[in-house]
């Protein structure tokens, strides 16, 4: 057999799949329109969390939606020529919200994020970039004290996995904050976390470490996928290439690839954006949600970041500039000592999937397909886990877990 894999998108995903396949001795090409690992992934808040496995569709979640959607500084927001779709896929996310889907979830989420500390370190190693991770608690910060509790799903489901998880209060918390508002008056500590430092130079370290392994990286815009005689023609603007075996993570740019195969998935653009100040004047030592704005702080080589939103849109929409305004506020207000003089605004598209789960494996009628796309809000985490995952799939290795949940059929 060809030992010849392309994978089209090299985002954080599609790299490490690449070494991974690399590894176990395939011949590799990884495509992608732009440079490596500086799409999605790029503007991550940098969170690598063995305990980030609670999906975005929880119970009672139905009850903060109206409120949310009405409100114009909200973290979630839907542009008004996108509701026909979004109608359709936000009926599939509520029938989610139930806690034995949120458990049978988080099962697959830990199965892929658990290792992703311990598989970050070993992809760094040698590299000369491992101080690009970081040692990090992961701290969700309360403005009100009676909202934070143990007791609650998401830190239950936590909890009985082994996670250690502390609850704390103001005082601890300054201590462990110092540069954080006083007006956060409690918080969950949840440790055995990372962060990466850069996200984008983690990208820019790995690729290279990919090309070092004989890798071929390719810039080309990749429009239509076609299958015959036992081989696949990826047609890219410009140049056309075969491979026996193909990899589909391109993110939500996927969907548009399969649509021309006859399939057809509910992935959207969820699309989410960042500021970060090059001179804030102040540190955090660890990633601190703010839990009502739903957003991420941490402290990165380029400065103080501030991650979130929700914006479901085209995927080509223009980015709305009043996230920034918001964003900027937000910042300001969990970090009251942060200059915002030096600031830069981004937005990048997550790829997700009603139920918060990625398609991983062959993609059904389609020989030598396979599928590494819709990791929604987890890609930064998930990623070492589902190249280990793809390649265990294409060499023909036994998964050791059931991997049901993460096929695309469940769309089909």
């Amino acid at each position: 057999m060809d030992g010849h894999v392309t994978i089209i998108g090299a985002g954080i995903v599609g790299i490490c799949t690449a070494i991974s396949l690399c590894e176990r001795g395939f011949s590799v090409r990884l495509i992608d329109r732009g440079i490596p690992g500086q799409e999605t992934s790029f503007g991550n808040a940098g969170v690598i969390s063995p305990w980030s496995i609670i999906p975005q569709s929880m119970p009672g979640i139905w009850k903060t939606l109206p409120g949310l959607l009405l409100d114009r500084d909200s973290p979630l927001s839907v542009r008004p020529r996108f509701w026909p779709r979004m109608i359709p896929w936000g009926l599939r996310f509520l029938r989610h919200a139930t806690e034995e889907k949120a458990r049978a979830a988080s099962d697959c989420m830990e199965y892929l994020c658990g290792p992703s500390v311990d598989l970050y370190r070993r992809l760094l190693a040698g590299t000369g970039h491992e101080d690009l991770l970081a040692e990090s608690y992961y701290i969700h910060a309360f403005r009100t004290a009676d909202k934070a509790s143990l007791k609650n799903l998401d830190y239950r489901i936590r909890v009985e996995k082994g996670g250690d998880l502390a609850l704390i209060g103001p005082r601890e918390l300054q201590t462990l904050e110092p540069g954080l508002s006083s007006d956060f008056k409690a918080a969950v500590v949840i440790k055995g976390q990372a962060r990466a430092r850069a996200p984008g130079q983690l990208g820019q370290v790995l690729t290279a470490k990919a090309r070092g392994l004989g890798i071929e990286v390719v810039q080309a815009e990749v429009i239509r996928l076609s299958h015959q005689n036992g081989s696949w023609t990826i047609f890219a603007k410009g140049q056309n290439f075969t491979a026996p075996r193909v990899v589909l993570a391109a993110g939500v740019w996927s969907a548009d690839l399969l649509r021309a195969l006859g399939i057809t998935l509910p992935l959207v653009a969820e699309r989410g954006y960042h500021v970060e100040f090059a001179a804030p004047g102040v540190t955090l030592n660890h990633s601190v949600m703010d839990v009502d704005g739903k957003a991420v702080a941490s402290s990165m080589l380029g400065g103080l970041r501030l991650a979130g939103t929700a914006e479901f849109a085209a995927i080509d929409a223009p980015p709305d500039p009043r996230k920034q305004a918001i964003l900027t506020r937000q910042a300001k207000a969990m970090c009251p000592d942060l200059s915002t003089a030096q600031g830069s605004f981004w937005m990048g598209r997550r790829p997700s999937f009603p139920d918060s789960l990625p398609a991983l494996g062959a993609v059904p009628g389609q020989d030598g397909l396979f599928a590494a796309f819709g990791h929604s809000h987890y890609g930064l985490m998930m990623a070492p886990k589902t190249g280990e995952v793809l390649a265990d799939i294409i060499s023909g290795c036994p998964a050791n877990a059931p991997l049901d949940a993460l096929k695309m059929d469940r769309f089909l």
